[in-house]
């Protein structure tokens, strides 16, 4: 038993080691100027959990792909996210943010308005995702960003697939830490690894879905909506 515990140890200490140095170099690529470092800092202070810089990359850069006009971002947060996707965005299009904690809307609004994005390319909104997500239009969005309570992250990935339009794309934050390497040899992963766990599953089993881990922060994990799916 010993042995094995040492060898799952030794394996789970240079996945990280190995990781962790990959994540450096690619932090290279995603500069930050004072807007998003500020935002970024402010979300630490508050402990929000802001996205890294090289994650934000990767939401800027899906965003710009599919030239997204109208995005969903479940976790405000204090805003880091939001600015890195809308950069990616299109000149016209709107973030519509959701978050149950005002104080971190009323920074995030601060944020936006100092890195120069007018008020009418963002739409904040107070609440319960779960509550909030149903009153919006189906598909009516070209990407959903999902950054909140883990435990509800299957139930995003429903109301997800009916915001999207064919095409549209949904990423889930923190996706790295469902990884089997942090499970010891005894132990059942809690309810929020495990909702990570579930989302990955029925991502990977939709066919109408094509998916992606992006190894990049603390994970996002992405899937398309295929256009040519039922």
């Amino acid at each position: 038993m010993f042995r094995a515990q040492s060898r799952h140890s030794d394996a789970r200490e240079a996945v990280i080691a190995g990781r962790d140095h990959t994540l450096a170099h690619m932090e290279q690529y995603a500069a930050e100027d004072d807007s998003l470092a500020s935002a970024r800092e402010a979300g630490q202070r508050a402990d929000a959990r802001p996205v890294s810089p090289a994650a934000g990359a990767a939401l800027r850069f899906l965003a710009a792909a599919i030239g997204a006009r109208a995005v969903v971002e479940v976790g405000t947060g204090c805003g880091s996210s939001g600015l890195w996707l809308l950069r990616g965005m299109r000149p016209d299009a709107i973030l519509t943010t959701v978050d149950v904690v005002p104080e971190y809307q009323e920074a995030a609004r601060s944020a936006f308005r100092r890195a120069g994005f007018p008020a009418n390319r963002t739409r904040l909104i107070h609440g319960r995702a779960l509550e909030v997500l149903p009153r919006l239009t189906d598909g009516a969005y070209d990407l959903v960003f999902a950054d909140a309570v883990k435990t509800e992250y299957p139930d995003y990935l429903t109301e997800a697939l009916r915001l999207l339009r064919p095409g549209g794309v949904a990423v889930f934050n923190h996706a790295l830490e469902a990884s089997p390497f942090d499970d010891g040899p005894l132990s059942a992963p809690g309810p929020e690894t495990a909702a990570i766990r579930e989302t990955g599953r029925l991502v990977r089993e939709d066919e109408r879905l094509v998916p992606l881990l992006l190894p990049v922060g603390e994970g996002l994990l992405a899937a398309i909506r295929d256009p040519d799916a039922a």
